[in-house]
């Protein structure tokens, strides 16, 4: 057989052994995943995630082991671990599942840069703030404690539940709302019911917030029970 005939039928049949190579489950067919896709779907991820948080949202996503290869993948799935959320450092679940089911686990940083509200004097308890009272400060919220108060219009009015020194952040669990009617206040009793209201006075026999219950000994001695509302107000409904 001629020499020139066998060189040409070698070729052959290396050319279809290399386009007829069965691709392997790995997906090797596909390529490599690119890290930096994993982290932008992550970065996208968190954004949405965070979107209506106050102030500037930064969002660092981790880096990935270069040591792990993993197929490439035609729809990459974030999600967050059951009960934890977009805040501070935290953890993406990525899911791929075409062509090539895999996942893996990418940390993360979200900082919440926001101004929050502190202290510009030391406060006592029981103190009614004022505008004299508060400032604000710039900073990380995720470093915060938990409840702190953003907006100053959200303490004002307010009573300090215990003291704090000067510059320390205003939190909702520190803060009482303002008394609508108080111990041995005098008050106004508005009774009413189907075609009738009826005012009286009375002394109330204890503290209560808006929308509280309390007791009132009327101006002709029974004790009776309402709502109380700003201005030193109970209202008794029949």
């Amino acid at each position: 057989m001629p020499i020139t005939y066998l060189r040409q039928l070698s070729f052959s049949l290396s050319l279809v052994a290399l386009f007829s190579a069965p691709t392997s489950a790995s997906g090797s067919a596909h390529g490599k995943q690119d890290a930096r896709l994993i982290q932008e779907a992550v970065t996208s991820f968190l954004r949405t995630q965070s979107a209506g948080l106050p102030g500037q949202i930064e969002i660092t996503p981790g880096i990935i082991d270069a040591r792990i290869s993993l197929p490439a993948c035609a729809a990459l799935e974030p999600s967050l671990p059951s009960g934890s959320r977009a805040w501070g450092n935290t953890t993406v679940i990525v899911n791929c599942t075409v062509p090539s089911p895999w996942t893996i686990y990418v940390r993360a940083t979200v900082k919440v840069v926001a101004d929050y509200v502190v202290s510009a004097k030391p406060l006592s308890q029981g103190q009614l703030l004022t505008a004299a009272d508060l400032t604000t400060l710039k900073g990380d919220l995720t470093q915060l404690p938990p409840g702190i108060i953003t907006d100053p219009n959200q303490a004002f009015g307010r009573t300090m539940a215990s003291s704090i020194p000067l510059g320390s952040p205003l939190r909702q669990d520190i803060l009482r709302a303002r008394a609508a009617v108080r111990a041995h206040q005098s008050v106004k009793l508005v009774s009413s019911g189907r075609g009738f209201s009826v005012t009286a006075e009375g002394k109330a026999l204890g503290n209560a917030v808006d929308g509280q219950i309390v007791q009132v000994r009327s101006a002709s001695g029974p004790i009776v029970s309402g709502i109380a509302r700003m201005g030193s107000i109970v209202e008794v409904n029949y």
